[in-house]
């Protein structure tokens, strides 16, 4: 992927930049793994908004990704290197020699007419696109789509760019570094894809307006100082005001900036080697 600049017939477009899809093979997905994408709006299952600011934006349809990579030692050819408008990575269209079609999370490096493998039992060529258990991922590799549990399917490192690095196995754990620096153990047995995730160039993308943002399903965004008292604990005053104390709060009185939301008495605390940078 490239990112091109446009002449800037508005202010918005002045500082807009745009995504080139110069990787993109086909612009056409593959019907039967198609779905419609039913709108939540930053809704739970219970009808309450848990993200707020959300709704609207273009209408976009679901792609059935394989994140399992379960289709065991069938070869599949690359047919296509496709956009995905629910995710910033592209996803690649396999045809596996059965004749079953599969989407998968397309690797940095993937190209038309590649032949990928999965596997469980036994190491496969590590190369960007083939799918195996973490046991058999040698030190220093770069892997993406890592099950925190086994047949599960896929968790960690899914973005565009991501990729983690596996730095050893000890016992039935596989000890791996995540993009944010912490270090945890995952079980030798859980899938993961050779390679790092595709178009890392996604984050240097800049909106330029806030209608672009509108059409991605972001509505505006309101500060907290700006609004009455009785609708956020930062607001009223005349004119314009600090929030009055000491910490940022939420609209719901709830500390905010900065403050750790990590159960401590989680039970995957006792998998994390090494805890993420702090930010500085």
């Amino acid at each position: 992927m490239g990112v091109k600049k446009v002449k800037p017939t508005t202010p918005g477009r002045r500082s807009a930049t745009y995504d080139d899809f110069s990787d993109i093979t086909s612009t056409k997905p593959e019907k039967s793994l198609v779905k419609t994408k039913k709108r939540i709006s930053g809704r739970n299952n219970q009808g309450r908004i848990t993200i707020r600011h959300r709704g609207g934006g273009v209408k976009r349809n679901l792609r059935v990704i394989d994140f399992k990579r379960d289709k065991n030692d069938v070869p599949a050819r690359v047919a296509s290197i496709e956009y995905d408008p629910n995710r910033g990575a592209r996803i690649a269209l396999l045809y596996y020699r059965d004749g079953e079609k599969r989407y998968i999370v397309a690797p940095i490096d993937l190209k038309v007419d590649d032949v990928v493998v999965s596997s469980k039992e036994k190491q496969v060529e590590v190369k960007p696109g083939n799918a195996m258990p973490v046991e058999f991922i040698p030190a220093g590799i770069q892997i993406y789509n890592v099950e925190l549990n086994p047949n599960r399917g896929g968790k960690i490192a899914r973005g565009a760019g991501n990729s983690v690095a596996v730095m050893g196995i000890e016992g039935n754990f596989a000890q791996i570094k995540m993009p944010s620096g912490e270090i945890r153990l995952v079980k030798k047995e859980c899938m993961c894809t050779v390679g790092r995730v595709s178009n890392p160039d996604k984050r240097l993308i800049k909106i330029g307006s806030a209608g672009r943002k509108r059409k991605l399903g972001w509505r505006p965004t309101v500060r907290g100082t700006a609004m009455n008292p009785v609708d956020h604990p930062h607001g009223g005053g005349e004119g314009k005001q600090s929030i009055g104390m000491k910490h940022p709060k939420t609209p719901w009185g709830r500390p905010a900036l900065g403050v750790k939301t990590r159960d401590k008495n989680s039970k995957s605390n006792k998998l994390i080697i090494q805890r993420r940078k702090k930010r500085k």
